[in-house]
């Protein structure tokens, strides 16, 4: 539901212009350097949690829980001063075109004011599946998600496009509005869950006034090789956007729109690989190896089913896709030409994230890394740099640099996999 209130979210951006697409997407990239920072965390409570509740460890299961909280609102709070100042500087980096630069400013200051609710509203959702639960924060995100889409076009636009319905004409700032408020409201309703002890847990309120050093400790070590990894991926796809953006600001916005589609074809795997972690924890807190196992195949398995039933007509209907997001204009030959790219990425994205839960869950993120920095900087990056630069050639082949560097990292983690011994790893 999220991923398809991000879908919703572009295609009424879209009616404003391609430079709006342009901006939300060029802010995407700068968000998610400080989304390092809730990896991190968010990384190291889920093997923390979960290894701990498959123990029956209450107490430290409780204490890791407010601990997150708390550490992840101070971390946060620092990422968007950092963020805010450097808005503009890295706008400006990309783009001439003042359109897109006054766009992101407008959209992203809004989005990176409300960065510790945001980061705070994941690690709520963490606690109750690390716990068992995923059925609240599933219910959670559908709230969001729905509050999200009926509110974009009514504080969008001053007349919602193809109805006589007014609304209040915020523009792009209106988008920002209604994402920070929806979050807001589905963190607000989870503390208060937790805190009343709905969950497997019951949080106390006291406990969010004092940060534990060894906990904390933790909550950095384990889930920084996860965190680098995403440090290393988002820096490789800054220079990818960078590179994009010498074919001008459509081709920015395609991209944009593709990896939108890209990250809601990812959904069901990605959604698999955090229960399965959270599954693989338990059961090597609780030394059942065997069904530890079973998880990590089960999940690759069915990562790969899902993510076709989406990749299948991403490749047969790329054009007719295109159009939903562009306000109806036919879409370009560059832009359907990315979808064809889009489409077998997407399996192989869903290959890596099953597999990618045998160290999640385990707590052993070393290999993440590992992998990312073979697929990401020694085959997609130097490929795209030699296509665009060097070669000069069409824009189709930095699109192949995608599932080019992709197929790499995903032979890089099924070696790993098989070296590794994972198995028998505790934090």
């Amino acid at each position: 539901m999220q991923a398809v209130y991000d879908l919703v979210d572009m295609i009424w951006i879209g009616f404003i212009s391609p430079s709006a697409i342009a901006a939300m997407t060029l802010f995407s990239t700068f968000f998610w350097f400080v989304e390092v920072l809730n990896e991190i965390v968010g990384t190291s409570s889920v093997s923390l949690l979960a290894q701990s509740y498959g123990a029956a460890d209450e107490q430290r299961v409780t204490k890791v829980a407010s601990q997150t909280l708390l550490f992840k609102f101070v971390l946060a709070t620092g990422g968007a001063i950092l963020l805010a100042l450097a808005l503009k500087p890295l706008f400006s980096f990309f783009t001439s075109d003042t359109e897109v630069i006054t766009y992101g400013l407008q959209y992203g200051l809004i989005r990176t004011l409300f960065l510790p609710v945001f980061f705070s509203s994941y690690s709520v959702n963490t606690i109750f599946r690390s716990t068992g639960d995923a059925k609240t924060p599933m219910k959670l995100l559908i709230v969001t998600a729905i509050i999200n889409m009926v509110a974009d076009p009514l504080v969008m636009f001053d007349t919602i496009p193809g109805t006589r319905i007014k609304g209040l004409g915020w523009g792009i700032r209106g988008a920002a509005i209604a994402t920070v408020f929806s979050i807001s409201i589905a963190f607000l309703a989870g503390l208060i869950l937790l805190l009343k002890g709905k969950a497997g847990i019951k949080i106390r309120f006291r406990d969010f006034f004092h940060l534990d050093k060894i906990t904390s400790y933790k909550l950095i070590t384990i889930g920084l090789p996860a965190g680098l990894n995403l440090l290393l991926r988002n820096f490789s796809m800054f220079i990818f956007l960078r590179l994009v953006a010498i074919y001008g600001t459509k081709a920015i916005a395609v991209a944009g729109i593709a990896f939108r589609i890209y990250s809601f074809g990812m959904m069901p795997s990605w959604g698999l690989m955090m229960g399965s972690g959270v599954i693989i924890g338990h059961n090597l807190g609780a030394e059942r190896l065997d069904r530890a196992l079973k998880a990590v195949r089960l999940s690759t398995i069915d990562c790969l089913l899902f993510v076709s039933l989406i990749a299948l007509p991403i490749l047969l209907f790329p054009s007719q896709i295109l159009a939903l997001f562009m306000g109806g204009a036919p879409p370009s030959m560059e832009g359907i030409s990315l979808m064809w790219v889009i489409a077998p990425a997407l399996l192989t994205g869903a290959a890596k994230s099953g597999m990618w839960s045998a160290f999640t869950g385990a707590g052993k993120n070393q290999p993440l890394l590992i992998a990312s920095i073979i697929g990401q900087w020694l085959i997609m990056v130097p490929f795209a740099l030699i296509a665009t630069l060097v070669v000069n050639a069409p824009i189709i082949w930095l699109w192949l640099a995608i599932v080019i560097g992709d197929l790499g990292e995903l032979l890089i983690t099924i070696i790993l996999y098989n070296k590794i011994d994972w198995i028998s790893h505790r934090v």
